[in-house]
């Protein structure tokens, strides 16, 4: 039985990749925020999995944790995931989401049978002059695992582009989105407010993409693919499509703009070409995008009538 260490299990990636592995007959070990709350949380989607508290930035407890765990793969998908977030902290974002990964590959130099994972973003590929914090620390990151790969290591770096799910984090465009919807097709709520609606995605669905990270690591020799869709959408097609699945065909009366919501600087558009990893790991999307942001939509309305936030019934609704 191989055992695969999940850093930030608890996330949207960590939560379907964890099941994903465990679904493979691997033995998972993941990852939390120490004394979090939200980690605690989201918990009720990770029966099975072995969770083991983790400040990514602590690497005497991550050396310790690996000598503990003697994992066969290591997925690092930990660290700020939020663009926004990282305007408003840069140091945090370049210490957690870079430097971090460096110590971590520099623990796993003297473990070389173990293959390790690194979660990158489309966020990246854009022209350097205009890379956000988030997208200067991935891009790190990624230079880290470079280096890494040069000495031997089974070293891997997926760029994913925009994916979500049931269980995306509410501080996301795409959650917000959906969530408010829910709460003016119930009168809880009668107005969305958001920034820039022009910009165009490529948006696929979480479960697809964690089968494509789990398959990355099973290759004979390391490579470094695109996940994404190759299907283009803008923002404001992904809300009229949620208001249509509540019956709101036009949801100009409850969308309000807000130019303080913008980021300081959005690439317009970011499509993917997922041709590489169809080629090496037979992969492509299962889900389309209107039948996610519907069932999206749909699970935020059965969170508002139920009470129940958190459920393993959300995660794949359609199945």
């Amino acid at each position: 039985m191989l055992t695969a260490l999940v850093t930030g299990v608890a996330g949207q990636d960590g939560i379907y990749l964890a099941r994903e592995l465990l679904a493979r007959g691997h033995r998972v070990v993941g990852t939390v925020r120490p004394a979090s709350s939200e980690d605690s949380r989201m918990a009720t989607y990770l029966d099975g999995v072995d969770l083991r508290p983790l400040d990514l930035r602590d690497t005497a407890a991550f050396r310790a944790l690996v000598e503990d765990a003697r994992p066969d793969r290591v997925f690092n998908l930990a660290g700020l995931s939020s663009v926004g977030q990282s305007w408003r902290e840069p140091e945090l974002t370049e210490e957690v989401n870079g430097a971090a990964v460096e110590r971590m590959l520099e623990v796993l130099a003297s473990q070389p049978a173990t293959r390790f994972f690194q979660a990158s973003s489309a966020e990246e590929l854009v022209d350097p002059a205009s890379w956000s914090p988030y997208a200067r620390s991935k891009a790190r990151a990624r230079a880290a695992v470079g280096r890494a790969r040069a000495t031997g290591l089974h070293a891997c770096v997926a760029t994913l582009y925009n994916h979500e799910s049931p269980v995306r984090g509410p501080q996301f465009v795409t959650r917000k989105i959906t969530r408010a919807v829910a709460e003016i097709s119930l009168g809880r709520l009668d107005r969305l407010t958001l920034g820039n609606t022009a910009v165009t995605r490529d948006w696929g669905f979480a479960g697809d993409y964690a089968v494509g990270m789990a398959d990355l690591l099973e290759l004979d020799e390391p490579q470094d693919v695109v996940l994404a869709t190759g299907v283009p959408h803008t923002l404001d097609y992904l809300v009229r499509l949620a208001f249509a699945a509540v019956g709101i065909s036009d949801p100009a009366s409850y969308v309000a703009t807000d130019a303080a919501l913008a980021r300081p600087a959005d690439v317009p558009v970011q499509v993917g070409d997922p041709s590489e990893a169809d080629r090496l790991l037979d992969w492509r999307r299962t889900v389309s995008f209107e039948r996610l942001i519907g069932h999206m939509v749909d699970t935020d309305l059965e969170r508002l009538r139920s009470g129940v936030e958190e459920h393993p019934r959300y995660l794949m609704p359609w199945a």
